[in-house]
């Protein structure tokens, strides 16, 4: 299997993280490992191609390879895999635009990568529907910008309508669903109180409904006891 691009990535022991020797905000009370597994997922999503990251954590003295998925899974890295060259899309593709948006994405630059990834997928749910898989691919590329760029709210009600469109689509117990779900309670944690409040119960619905209770048990507790916090 070809990959898009192999990367170096850094955590220092003070939780700093570099990619390619290049430093990454890391927002408030998010792991940094997190940051980088959606940096890196918005480039596999933009290029069709899985990417290879070489990590060093210095927190845990642990060097290991991931190969990150243009789904947002990640699996140990295919021994052979080889860096490939991405089929350009023909022009008048959406898609063809989506490497300028992920390259722009993936520095920090998003007032260029939001109106971007907004104009692909207002296009693609006029043109395909807003639950083709196209357009969910799209929405999860715009709901990683939104986390990164410290847009909670959006990721989170973003996030939630995705991990339900893709059990809608996929069916239960899928990878993309339970991505969806944990990537929506980790968005909402960071919400102020009042967003927070108002917001829980959509996403605690959503974590009953896409995947077994048990399951979403421990994400659950967390938001019941941040929820218990904010109204006592």
């Amino acid at each position: 299997m070809s990959i898009s691009t192999s990367h170096q990535v850094h955590i220092t022991s003070d939780g700093q993280l570099h990619i390619d020797s290049e430093p990454q905000l890391v927002p408030n009370a998010i792991d940094p490992s997190q940051v980088a597994l959606q940096v890196l997922h918005i480039e596999a999503a933009g290029s069709g191609l899985p990417v290879l990251a070489h990590v060093r954590d210095d927190r845990s003295n642990s060097i290991f390879d991931i190969q990150v998925m243009p789904d947002g899974t990640t699996q140990a890295p295919d021994p052979e895999a080889a860096v490939g060259t991405p089929i350009a899309a023909p022009g008048t593709d959406p898609f063809a635009r989506l490497a300028a948006a992920q390259a722009a994405g993936r520095h920090h630059d998003f007032s260029t990568a939001i109106p971007a990834a907004d104009q692909i997928l207002q296009h693609l749910t006029s043109e395909r529907g807003a639950t083709a898989k196209e357009t969910l691919e799209v929405a999860q590329f715009r709901a990683d910008l939104a986390f990164l760029s410290g847009d909670y709210a959006y990721s989170t009600s973003s996030w939630t309508w995705l991990a339900l469109a893709w059990y809608d689509k996929l069916g239960p117990h899928r990878k993309r669903t339970q991505i969806a779900a944990s990537n929506a309670a980790a968005a909402w944690i960071q919400l102020p109180p009042t967003e927070a409040i108002v917001s829980a119960t959509d996403l605690v619905n959503m974590l009953l409904e896409v995947t077994a209770p048990e399951r979403t048990e421990t994400m659950r507790g967390q938001i019941e006891a941040r929820l218990q916090q904010l109204t006592t």
